[in-house]
């Protein structure tokens, strides 16, 4: 059997997705670009989910927020340029365990030490700007 759309719970996930973009915020310009990094992964993240629980395939749908993006794009063309948004994102360091785990640094740089060079304001500004289009998908389901 097909599951159900579920607009409830992409909302619930949205919730979520506002909440981790604040957190995200309230950590900009103090010197922990990592973790702004990582909580604009988890906004992202929720936010990719709730769209995909809007055509019911929570379970079918691939991991990895390239991968929801790609399946999104597919099943909703107007979400086009999705793909590109999260790409971007992810080239600016948006990631789950790059800004967590030093192993994926060269020694002796640590994940707190690698992305100084981030523009945290501008980064964030298309994080939020992903979120609202996704927001505006289930909204309009």
């Amino acid at each position: 059997t097909t599951p159900t759309p579920s607009i409830p719970e992409a909302q619930r996930w949205l919730r979520q997705a506002r909440s981790d973009l604040q957190a995200a915020h309230n950590d900009t310009r103090h010197d922990c670009p990592n973790w702004v990094l990582f909580k604009l992964h988890q906004t992202l993240e929720k936010a990719l989910v709730a769209a995909v629980l809007c055509h019911g395939e929570a379970l079918e749908a691939p991991v990895g927020l390239l991968e929801q993006a790609q399946w999104l794009e597919v099943v909703e063309p107007k979400l086009k340029g999705l793909v590109e948004e999260v790409e971007w994102l992810h080239g600016c360091g948006v990631d789950a365990v790059a800004t967590q785990y030093p192993s994926y640094h060269p020694f002796p740089i640590t994940p707190s030490e690698a992305f100084h060079d981030v523009d945290e304001k501008e980064v964030l500004k298309r994080a939020q700007g992903v979120l609202g289009r996704l927001q505006d998908h289930v909204d309009g389901m």
